[in-house]
C-alpha cells in the first residue's frame, strides 16, 4: 500500500490514472491543495498552522461569505498514520521542480519523519519526458506528464535518507523563520524568501490608463514572466494594490478575476 503525496488536483488527475493501470502504484492519494510557496508561515500562539493557512487564503479569494478550510495537514497525518498500522505501507512524496512541490516536500517531511526507510521522494527534476506526440520535454509540473510517463517514473521512487531529513528539515525551518510572503525557487531543493510584493511591477506592468480585465491583466504577467504563483494570488495583490493607491477597480472583487477590471490611477506609474 502506498500513500501518494502530490501538490495540487491538476497534478493528481494523471497520477490517478497511472495508479489505476500500474499494479506496483496502488494505494491512495492524498493532494495537497495549499500552495505553500505563498502567505505566511508562522501562526501566532493558540493557532494552528491550519487556521493560520485558512485565514489566509480566505483573504486572498476575498469573500468573506465563504470561508477557505485547509485541512491539509489533518489529512496527511490521517494517511501517515495508517503506516502505524500496517507495516508494509509507503509514503510517496511526488515533486516537481516548482516552488509549490518543492514547499510541499520539505513541509511534510518533518510530519513524516517517524517512517523513515518508508519514505520515498519521487523527483523529476532536470529528467526529460515524452509528451503527446511522443518529443521529449521537462516538465515543470506533474500535471504535465502522461500517465503513462508516470508509470515509467515510478523507477524514480528512493527512500530519503537521514541526511537529507536533517538538511531539508532545517531548510524548512530557516523558510519558517524569515516567513516571507512569497518563497521562490533557485535550484535543486533551494528556496529564497521574498516580500509578498515581488511580483507586483510584472503585473503592474500590464496595467493601463483604461479599464481592462483583471483576468487580461493577470494572464499577460503569468505568459510574460512565468510567475509561479497562480493568478488567485495576483488578483489578491491587485485588490491590495488598489488598496494603497497604485490602482482603481471597478466590479466585483468577490467574485473571480472576470467579474473586475482595473486600471492605473491617471498620473500614476507602474515604476
Amino acid at each position: 500500500m502506498i500513500y501518494h503525496i502530490v501538490t495540487g488536483d491538476v497534478a493528481a488527475k494523471p497520477l490517478k490514472e497511472a495508479i489505476s493501470k500500474e499494479p506496483s502504484m496502488q494505494g491512495t492519494i492524498v493532494v495537497i491543495k495549499d500552495v505553500l510557496s505563498v502567505g505566511p508561515l508562522v501562526k501566532v500562539e493558540g493557532q494552528k498552522f491550519s487556521e493560520l493557512r485558512s485565514t489566509f487564503w480566505t483573504d486572498v479569494i476575498g469573500n468573506d461569505t465563504n470561508p477557505v478550510v485547509v485541512d491539509d495537514l489533518e489529512r496527511m497525518l490521517l494517511a501517515a498514520n495508517e503506516l502505524s498500522k500496517n507495516e508494509d505501507a509507503k509514503i510517496w512524496l511526488w515533486m516537481a521542480p516548482w516552488p509549490a512541490d518543492i514547499c510541499t516536500y520539505l513541509w511534510a517531511i518533518g510530519y513524516l519523519a517517524k517512517y523513515m526507510g518508508r519514505l520515498f521522494v519521487v523527483n523529476i527534476a532536470g529528467l526529460p519526458f515524452l509528451d503527446d506526440s511522443g518529443k521529449l520535454f521537462y516538465p515543470k509540473s506533474i500535471g504535465e506528464i502522461s500517465p503513462k510517463e508516470l508509470i515509467k517514473a515510478r523507477k524514480l521512487a528512493r527512500t530519503v535518507t537521514p541526511g537529507e531529513l536533517d538538511m531539508d528539515t532545517d531548510e524548512w525551518k530557516r523558510l519558517m523563520k524569515e516567513n516571507g510572503g512569497i518563497r521562490i525557487h533557485q535550484a535543486g531543493k533551494k528556496i529564497n524568501s521574498k516580500s509578498e510584493e515581488h511580483y507586483d511591477h510584472q503585473v503592474l506592468e500590464f496595467c493601463t490608463a483604461q479599464f481592462q480585465k483583471a483576468s487580461k491583466v493577470i494572464s499577460g504577467a503569468l505568459a510574460k514572466y512565468n510567475i509561479p504563483t497562480g493568478d488567485t494570488y495576483l488578483g489578491w495583490r491587485l485588490r491590495k494594490l488598489a488598496a494603497i493607491g497604485k490602482l482603481e477597480i471597478q466590479g466585483d472583487t468577490t467574485k473571480s478575476i472576470k467579474d473586475y477590471e482595473v486600471r492605473i490611477f491617471s498620473g500614476d506609474t507602474i515604476n
